[in-house]
């Protein structure tokens, strides 16, 4: 299916902030675009926004002054519905509200022609419903940007229910013209994006409620340690604790109250109280002119050990054995060193292992144990969390914190939790992932994209889950759950699939 025509007008409903960043990428694409608002004035205010918008691309070099004149003939406001008639794609941005977008798609339906194609960019709601009542809703699709449109390049393409494949595929045809890469997917509670990153801010909280560690070295922790571009407070902050709270709180809905998309009672809390974030100098942070960031907590240097003995393989650790080396500390390897559940045996005589989703306080009795957490990349790894048992000593956590930090790495000494925080975020983000492809959400190349491209994660869900291996994921997720934590943290049926394949051809 090819792309609709770059002379066909594309109207966009909405001139707030998404509204305003789509209508300029079809202009940016060639595309004459209407733009209208039910709000008067709104849409004309919003076309001298773009204008301004695009003169700033002309000071940075980005566009040629006649490329911006030329976009902006071709940008008209409407002052009323009637006036998007000619139009070959409108896309809607406005509240995210059900009954009020379908009562805009029913007045567009008399309005459009018959081959017009229609599209909500909802993030929450469902794309089947907004088109339960049209006459027509085989030309109906979602077409979700992220936000700000002209820079972020994945476009969700979701197929309602009743979509007909020819729509979408010309819809993902239209999009990919203009520079973006579309990713089609179901109609499923949150799509791709919105619905495997869950986890990513939900368990934070939940650590965070828990008492593991303060926001700052829990952000800290997954940027540093799991790579991600910022931490779950930070971004939350940034987007709004409204806005967040509420997409977390419609999938949660939509699926029903399952117990693994429960929202988080603390995020309620700062949205009862105000507290939003950026947008109202406060939310997880301060964000008044004078305020000061709070630091991570951060272990004072310790002097590293002169030995250490590895017992069995350490798993998705495993590159550790050689950094150890490297930093010129002796290593005496015991076993093949293949399997996981190993462990480093510290000069003292404490166990330092690799989380495995239980708490260190579940070792053997008398056992002086300390967990290490999950790294995607060891060696790229600026910082690593530690989670010692009751039983272990401080001279035990100093051993610990000073063979990681002989490796570069800062080290945050937290409270014992089950899985720690990256482990138990990529962990729960994996299952979530092997679940939606396993119901054909989208396909795995698909979500991999969507999730580097739509919330630049460090990869893809699916490729962490090769990396790390779904048997050792499995297991990991079945420790939590032991640990009583409720339905939440039970394996998907599709990541025990994935396990039994993997424990086949090994």
């Amino acid at each position: 299916m090819t792309a609709i025509d770059p002379a066909g007008t594309v109207a966009v409903v909405g001139a707030g902030t998404m509204g305003q960043g789509i209508a300029q990428v079809a202009l940016t694409a060639g595309h004459p675009v209407r733009l209208y608002d039910a709000a008067p004035g709104r849409a004309e205010e919003a076309a001298r926004a773009i204008a301004a918008r695009l003169g700033r691309l002309v000071d940075k070099g980005r566009l040629d002054a006649a490329g911006r004149d030329a976009a902006l003939a071709r940008l008209q406001p409407a002052a009323r519905l009637a006036e998007l008639a000619d139009s070959a794609l409108v896309i809607e941005a406005i509240v995210e509200q059900l009954p009020v977008k379908q009562k805009l798609f029913a007045e567009l339906e008399s309005v459009v022609p018959d081959m017009c194609l229609l599209a909500t960019n909802t993030s929450s709601l469902s794309v089947t419903a907004v088109a339960g009542g049209l006459k027509l809703p085989g030309r109906f699709v979602g077409l979700h940007f992220f936000n700000p449109a002209p820079l972020l390049p994945l476009v969700e393409v979701v197929r309602g229910f009743a979509t007909d494949a020819a729509a979408a595929e010309q819809a993902a045809a239209t999009v990919a013209a203009w520079g973006k890469t579309p990713v089609t997917c179901a109609d499923a509670p949150g799509f791709i994006v919105n619905r495997i990153a869950r986890p990513f801010y939900a368990e934070a909280f939940r650590l965070y409620e828990e008492r593991a560690a303060d926001p700052a070295t829990l952000d800290a922790v997954l940027r540093e340690c799991g790579g991600f571009a910022m931490g779950p407070f930070e971004l939350t902050d940034l987007i709004g604790q409204d806005v967040n709270e509420a997409v977390t709180r419609s999938v949660y809905e939509s699926f029903f109250h399952d117990p693994k998309f429960r929202p988080s009672l603390a995020q309620r809390r700062l949205v009862e109280a105000g507290l939003l974030g950026r947008k109202s100098g406060r939310g997880w942070f301060d964000h008044s002119a004078d305020a000061q960031r709070p630091l991570p907590h951060t272990a004072e240097p310790q002097d590293a050990p002169a030995a250490v003995r590895v017992t069995g393989g350490l798993g998705p650790a495993a590159a550790l054995v050689e950094m150890i080396r490297e930093a010129g500390i002796e290593v005496t390897v015991e076993g093949d060193g293949q399997a996981s559940g190993g462990h480093i045996r510290l000069p003292g005589g404490a166990c330092l292992a690799l989380t495995d989703g239980s708490a260190a306080l579940e070792g053997p009795p008398g056992e002086r144990g300390i967990f290490f957490d999950l790294s995607l990349d060891y060696r790229a790894a600026t910082r690593i969390a530690l989670a010692p048992s009751a039983e272990a000593a401080p001279e035990d956590v100093r051993e610990a914190t000073g063979l990681l930090q002989a490796l570069g790495k800062a080290v945050s000494v937290i409270d014992d939790v089950p899985g720690m925080i990256v482990g138990r975020t990529v962990a729960m983000i994996v299952d979530f992932a092997a679940d939606a492809a396993a119901r054909e959400v989208a396909t795995p190349e698909d979500i991999d994209r969507a999730m580097r491209l739509g919330v630049n994660y460090p990869g893809g869900p699916l490729e962490w889950a090769s990396r790390l291996g779904a048997v050792w994921l499995w297991n990991f997720l079945y420790n939590l759950h032991d640990e009583g934590a409720g339905e939440r943290y039970a394996p998907s049926r599709a990541l025990r699939r994935r396990a039994d394949r993997e424990a086949r051809v090994l």
